[in-house]
């Protein structure tokens, strides 16, 4: 990432580079969210990488807004108070909350800065939700502030959990958790009510297309692709506060729901801009991927339910990689869980998509993704460890990392996680710690417990005995240097899908039929030669070259993996095609089924797939890695004696 798009959209992306947060003139939308996305992003994967090119960036960026701050505390770029908007203040102070846990003396400026803003924001609120709520002679639109509102108090609860005297230095006014508190219960006051859209009787399950306009206009602000993303988290956050558990109930409802009736087998929403229901031509949103990344690691860290963090696996693992190109230099506005081309189409299956918003490109549609699609692995990351109690260190999320901490009982440590997951189940933990501590390790819900095993110092195994909700296996580690080997046992599965059509998987990564492609590229659109845009930043056309239009038979499924699997280092970039180093194979064949206006349609009902030509087998990869694919197929009897082969 940073040595692709997300690290270079300061040198060049006039979105950022030429934004009026700092001093510039260019932004997309009047709401001026282009440059607090970014920011937003940029701080954890510069501090995860230890990068000082990117570390720079930031903070010459937070340099310049706190020191830009308005005389009345304002942060950003607003100078009418007809314009001022909250909703840009969000991701802002969320990156905020990461610098300053990341990198102390920076941190103390971006806390003071808070301060600064904090009387401005309570009397703006207090003056009948000024700022939040439209009123008559405002130039804002209000609905993205409203549902999105968790996120900012999201942000309080984090600066009211540290509020201390002292700290902010001169700029903390006396009363500040008072002050907060405030904001954060008028921030919800006035919030779009997820609690309400997540009940039986009002959640809509069928496909939002068959419903009258004048509804789902209505209802929009909670069917927006990225604003359901971000709203899955709302219960988690607001609880935190009103200690109103049936929040928890709704939360669980609203996840459920949403990726079940309105989700992609590879773990996001689908909505392109608007959710519909379930079909694969239609498109999921990158903004909407790594916000219901983002969602489902905070409800799991809050509410302890495994299902969160194995879902926010299915989306980091396979949603995410899928619409970059392997070196992030491009990336899709929307994908298609069945997109075996990727080109300008005749006509649009979306619901507010131009004809582009599926080829990969600097910003093939709104620019939104280009600008805060990087948030999604370094805050995945970020959540991958977390204190469990005073003498705990919990691997909530699985991935190679590595966190040097103290625990509340005084116990320092550091726990380096080697793993080749999530190709491989195998996790090497090399563990140094000042004292005795419990480790705790996250079993998926897709696990075989059978084979799901930890082994410390080279002692015989054991089984890992997950607690039924959490998922999570604890095993006491000793003081000083210990070695645990953690292994997963996995196997295939097969999830039915509409009108019988199924996805595939195993352990935590979706299989696709990967589709050759012939690939061709042109400048950015925007962007043409000497414009400054490097030389690596391309829109793509990829046109098929390979059959696409297969039905499968699901008895025929078996698991390889190659002789590199457990090799130290996998090749890299690993999200492209022939990389990953599993493959399930399964025997299909070619049936009536064509491009529709550029795409391809709905798959075949049952009764209509008989084969065009002789069984043949494939090797589905990762999802991720195929950049055209086919994820969920229709399926098939192929044995000697079936009427679909024979005919």
């Amino acid at each position: 990432m940073a040595d692709g798009l997300a690290g270079h959209e300061h040198d060049f992306y006039h979105y950022v580079m030429d934004n009026p947060w700092l001093g510039g003139n260019t932004d997309y939308s009047p709401l001026n969210e282009a440059f607090p996305y970014w920011l937003n992003g940029l701080v954890p994967l510069a501090y995860a990488l230890d990068d000082e090119r990117l570390k720079t960036q930031v903070l010459g960026a937070v340099d310049y807004i706190v020191g830009h701050q308005q005389a009345d505390g304002w942060l950003g770029p607003e100078t009418d108070p007809r314009t001022r908007n909250f909703w840009a203040r969000y991701p802002v102070l969320l990156a905020m909350t990461q610098l300053a846990e990341a990198d102390r003396l920076p941190g103390l400026a971006a806390i003071g800065a808070f301060y600064r803003f904090l009387p401005l924001m309570h009397s703006m609120l207090q003056a009948n939700y000024t700022g939040y709520v439209l009123h008559p002679g405002d130039n804002f639109d209000e609905q993205w502030g409203r549902a999105r509102a968790a996120d900012m108090v999201a942000a309080l609860q984090w600066f009211y959990a540290r509020d201390a005297p002292g700290v902010g230095g001169p700029f903390r006014p006396e009363n500040a958790s008072t002050l907060i508190w405030d904001c954060m219960q008028w921030f919800y006051d006035k919030a779009y009510d997820w609690s309400y859209w997540f009940n039986d009787g009002v959640y809509i399950k069928g496909d939002l297309d068959l419903e009258p306009v004048d509804l789902t206009n209505q209802l929009f602000p909670y069917l927006h692709g990225v604003n359901a993303g971000q709203g899955l988290k709302a219960g988690a956050v607001i609880r935190r506060f009103t200690a109103n558990d049936s929040l928890i109930t709704t939360t669980k409802n609203g996840i459920d729901w949403t990726l079940t009736y309105h989700g992609a087998p590879s773990g996001s929403i689908i909505g392109d801009e608007r959710q519909s229901g379930l079909s694969p031509l239609r498109g999921t949103e990158l903004c909407t991927v790594v916000e219901t990344m983002y969602s489902l690691t905070y409800a799991y860290q809050a509410l302890g339910d495994r299902d969160y963090a194995d879902r926010a696996e299915l989306a980091a693992f396979n949603a995410l990689p899928a619409m970059l190109m392997p070196r992030w230099w491009a990336h899709q506005y929307v994908i298609e869980t069945n997109q075996p081309i990727s080109h300008k189409l005749d006509q649009t299956p979306f619901w507010n998509v131009n004809t582009v918003g599926q080829t990969f490109g600097l910003e093939p549609n709104y620019p939104c993704c280009t600008v805060n699609h990087p948030q999604g692995y370094p805050k995945f990351l970020s959540a991958t460890f977390s204190r469990s109690g005073d003498s705990g260190l919990a691997h909530t999320l699985l991935a190679p990392a590595k966190v040097t901490t103290q625990l509340p009982n005084g116990v320092n440590l550091t726990v380096d996680c080697a793993t080749n997951y999530p190709f491989n189940h195998v996790f090497y933990y090399t563990i140094s710690s000042s004292g005795p501590f419990t480790f705790s390790v996250r079993v998926p819900g897709w696990a075989i417990f059978s084979g799901t095993t930890f082994q410390l110092n080279g002692a015989h195994t054991v089984p890992a005995m997950p607690d039924f909700v959490t998922g999570m296996a604890n095993i006491n580690i000793p003081a000083g240097n210990n070695v645990l080997v953690y292994r997963i046992g996995a196997s295939i599965r097969v999830e039915p899908r509409a009108n019988d059509t199924v996805a595939i998987y195993h352990g935590a990564l979706l299989y696709a039929l990967p589709v050759t492609g012939n690939y061709s590229f042109t400048s950015p659109a925007n962007y043409p030669p000497g414009s400054g845009a490097p030389l690596e930043a391309h829109d793509w056309t990829i046109l098929p070259n390979s059959p696409w239009n297969v039905a499968i038979d699901i008895n025929t499924l078996y698991f390889y993996d190659h002789d590199n699997r457990d090799d130290e280092q996998l090749p890299n970039p690993i999200f492209e095609q022939n990389a990953p180093p599993v493959v399930i194979s399964a025997l299909v064949c070619e049936i009536g089924w064509n491009l529709t206006n550029g795409y391809a349609g709905n798959p075949p009902l049952p009764g209509q797939r008989n084969c065009t030509g002789p069984a043949f087998t494939v090797g589905l990869t990762p999802f991720g890695a195929a950049k055209l694919h086919m994820a969920e197929l229709p399926t098939v009897d192929l044995s000697p004696s079936s009427r679909a082969l024979r005919r």
